[in-house]
C-alpha cells in the first residue's frame, strides 16, 4: 500500500469535533486525514437546502469554546467569537403577553418583561443571570479538565482534578455549594429557589431540557441548564455572523491550511484491528487506509460495536457499550415561507408552564406525541426551523412513516396559535424526524448528544464508568465525539481533549 495512502491518524466523522481534534492534531505536525460518509463535512452543523432554499444546520446556533478559536487561529479563516450578539429568549404566552429575556444580567429591558409578572422576580434576575455565568465556567473548567479512570487515580490523574476543585473553590462558599447542589436539582426545585412567577420558570426550566429527553421535574436537569446556558452563551441561542455552518466552514478550511485532508462521501465501514490494536479503516468501497492513531467522532455504541464490532471486545465491556443511554426525543420542522410569517428575531418557545412541559415530556416518555408540545423557534430569513421537544424515537402505537405528518402538523398548529399569520405564509415544508436523525446523521437512536447528558453519564462517567480518558480497549483508537467527556452541544470540548490525549501518549 502506497505512502499516500498511510496517515498519522484518521478521523471518522466531519463533526465539528472531529475537525477540531483533526486540527489540533495537524497543528502538531501530523499527517490526519478526516473521513466522512455525507457529501458535506460539518456533521450537525452541515448545512442544507430545500426548493432551493438554505436552511439552518441541526443546530440553531453554537459558540466553539473561545480558547479553541484562539488555538486554532480559526478568526484567520472567517470565524470569531466577538461575532456572536446576545439574542433574545421569548416566551409566548397563551393571554398573548410576552417574556423577553437577554442573558444580560442588568438589562432593562429584561427586567421590564419580568416586573409585568413579578417584582421580585425582577430583582432577583441579575443575581441569577450572574450565578449562571458563573457557573457555567465553572463547568467550561470541569469541561477541559481531564476525567481519570476510577478507581484508579495517581498524581498526573489527580493534580488536573486538584486545580478543578479550587476553580471551584475560588467561587466562593456560597456559589461553590450553589452549584453543586444546583447540579443534582430538577429544574423545577432550582427555579423555584429563585424565583416566583410561573411564566419565568417555566422559560427557564425549558432552557434546562431542550434536547434532553427529561422532563422540568427531573433529577440533573439543573446540570442540563447550566450546560445548555455554557453552550448557548445564555439563555438564547447564539451563533456566529452567518450562522453555525460558519463553524464547520472555518474547521475545514483551518484544516486544509494546515495540510489536513478531508473526503466527503467516503463511509467508513470497519476500524481494522490487528492484534488488539487499531491499524487503520476499510471504506465501504473495500478501500483500506492505514494509520498509527484512529479517533472516533461518531458515538461510543457506533464506533464500538458497529465499526469494531463486539467480538474483539471484553464481553463487560460490550455489555456497559449496550448499556449507554441514547434515548433522542426530538424532531425538526422547517418551513419555507414568504417573510410574512410575524416571528420575532432570536429564541422563540412555546413553554408557558411547568406542567405544561412536563406533560409533554409524559408522553414522549410513554412513546407517544404530545398533542401540546414544547417548541422552541428560530428564524434565519424566509426558513421557519421548530425544534419539537415532545418527539421520541421509539413511538408506542405508531412508526414515523404515519407520525410524520402529525408531528408537521402539530408543530405548525400550535405555532399558529401565537402567530395566526404564519399558515397563510408558508410556501414548503420539510421535516426530519428521529429516525432520519439516525439515518441521515449516524445518531444513534436520533439523540445529537451520543448519549444523554444525565447524572449517570457525566463526568467520569461518560460515556461510561472507567473509560472517560477517549480510550478503549482497543490500543491506538480514541473517541473524539459528543459522547464522552466536555461533549453534548457544540463547543468542540470533546475533540480538543481527545487530540490531547493522542499527543501526550504520544
Amino acid at each position: 500500500m502506497g505512502a499516500n495512502n498511510t496517515f498519522d491518524a484518521i478521523v471518522v466523522g466531519a463533526g465539528h469535533n472531529g475537525l477540531v481534534a483533526a486540527n489540533y492534531l495537524a497543528k502538531a505536525g501530523k499527517k490526519v486525514l478526516v473521513l466522512e460518509r455525507r457529501a458535506d463535512a460539518g456533521g450537525q452543523l452541515a448545512g442544507a437546502s430545500f426548493d432551493g432554499q438554505a436552511y439552518p444546520p441541526l443546530h440553531a446556533g453554537g459558540r466553539l469554546r473561545p480558547d479553541i478559536v484562539r488555538d486554532l487561529d480559526l478568526a484567520r479563516f472567517g470565524l470569531s467569537d466577538a461575532d456572536s450578539v446576545d439574542a433574545v429568549y421569548t416566551s409566548m404566552l397563551p393571554d398573548g403577553r410576552t417574556l423577553s429575556l437577554s442573558s444580560k444580567p442588568n438589562d432593562a429591558k429584561t427586567l421590564e418583561s419580568i416586573r409585568q409578572f413579578s417584582a421580585k422576580d425582577a430583582g432577583a434576575w441579575p443575581e441569577f443571570a450572574a450565578f449562571m455565568d458563573r457557573a457555567a465556567a465553572f463547568l467550561d473548567a470541569a469541561y477541559r479538565t481531564p476525567m481519570p479512570r476510577l478507581p484508579n487515580i495517581g498524581l498526573a490523574e489527580g493534580w488536573p482534578l486538584a486545580k478543578l476543585a479550587w476553580t471551584l473553590r475560588r467561587l466562593g462558599g456560597r456559589d461553590m455549594f450553589r452549584v453543586i447542589r444546583a447540579m443534582s436539582m430538577s429544574a423545577v426545585e432550582l427555579t423555584e429557589e429563585w424565583f416566583e412567577s410561573e411564566e419565568l420558570k417555566a422559560a427557564i426550566a425549558a432552557v434546562a431540557i431542550h434536547g434532553h429527553t427529561l422532563g422540568s421535574m427531573s433529577a440533573g436537569t439543573g446540570y442540563t441548564l447550566m450546560h445548555n446556558w455554557l453552550n448557548r452563551g445564555g439563555v438564547a441561542h447564539r451563533a456566529p455572523a452567518g450562522g453555525s455552518v460558519r463553524i464547520a466552514e472555518a474547521l475545514v478550511a483551518a484544516l486544509k491550511s494546515r495540510g489536513g485532508e478531508v473526503r466527503t462521501a467516503a463511509a467508513v465501514a470497519q476500524i481494522v484491528v490487528d492484534r488488539q490494536r487499531a491499524t487503520g479503516v476499510r471504506l465501504e468501497s473495500g478501500e483500506e487506509i492505514l494509520a498509527g492513531i484512529v479517533l472516533s467522532a461518531a458515538d461510543p455504541r457506533t464506533t464500538l460495536l458497529g465499526l469494531v464490532g463486539a467480538p474483539e471486545l471484553p464481553p463487560e465491556f460490550v455489555w456497559h457499550t449496550r448499556s449507554i443511554k441514547m434515548r433522542g426525543s426530538q424532531a425538526k420542522v422547517h418551513l419555507l415561507t414568504d417573510g410574512k410569517h410575524g416571528i420575532p428575531a432570536g429564541t422563540v418557545a412555546i413553554a408557558p408552564t411547568l406542567k405544561y412541559l412536563e406533560r409533554a415530556f409524559d408522553a414522549a416518555k410513554y412513546g407517544e406525541l404530545a398533542e401540546r408540545p414544547y417548541l422552541e423557534v428560530t428564524t434565519a430569513g424566509d426558513v421557519v426551523s421548530i425544534h419539537v421537544q415532545s418527539a421520541p424515537y421509539k413511538l408506542r402505537h405508531e412508526t414515523w412513516d404515519t407520525a410524520r405528518a402529525r408531528v408537521e402538523q402539530l408543530a405548525v398548529d400550535t405555532l399558529a396559535e401565537r402567530f395566526p399569520q404564519l399558515k397563510a405564509s408558508v410556501r414548503s415544508l420539510r421535516s426530519i424526524t428521529p429516525v432520519d436523525l439516525e439515518r441521515d446523521y449516524s445518531l444513534t437512536e436520533g439523540d445529537p448528544n451520543h448519549g444523554q447528558l444525565i447524572l449517570d453519564q457525566m463526568f467520569f462517567m461518560r460515556p461510561m464508568p472507567g473509560w472517560s480518558t477517549h480510550l478503549t480497549p482497543i490500543d491506538g483508537l480514541y473517541l473524539c465525539g459528543a459522547g464522552v467527556h466536555g461533549g453534548g452541544g457544540i463547543s468542540g470540548a470533546a475533540g480538543r481533549n481527545a487530540a490531547q490525549a493522542v499527543l501526550k501518549a504520544k
